[in-house]
């Protein structure tokens, strides 16, 4: 079977209930096909970049799929015909990372890394 990665935005009026409920029923599609969901992200409503039949955010799911291809072509299909999905994309990836996306890492991690400020430090010192 192949790697997968699944990006789907939802309708901004959907509950979270109602696009759960919307993924389960994709899920159990790629499942009925012997697939597997390896990781599951839900990075909640954002805002698109550009108005998309009248909706300015999204319900946003990243799925990790272990899969034969005919999974993904059936998953494709109803995601097309569901008028709940404003846009997917789903590639083939050689390998899952197990890692958090940089959507998930909290922002007092991304502090963590960046090289502490010297605010003694003045562009005057050498003067």
């Amino acid at each position: 079977m192949a790697l997968y990665e699944s990006v789907i935005i939802g309708r901004q009026d959907l509950t979270p209930g109602q696009f759960e409920t919307l993924l389960k029923k994709f899920i159990e599609v790629i499942q009925s096909f012997k697939g597997e969901i390896i990781k599951r992200e839900n990075w909640g409503i954002r805002n698109l970049a550009y108005k998309i039949n009248k909706n300015r955010k999204g319900h946003y799911m990243l799925l990790n799929i272990d899969g034969p291809p005919e999974a993904i072509k059936e998953y494709e299909r109803l995601m097309r015909l569901d008028e709940d999905v404003i846009r997917f994309l789903t590639i083939k990836i050689k390998s899952i990372d197990e890692k958090p996306s940089p959507l998930m890492v909290n922002n007092s991690d991304r502090t963590k890394n960046e090289t502490p400020k010297n605010e003694n430090f003045s562009a005057f010192d050498n003067e």
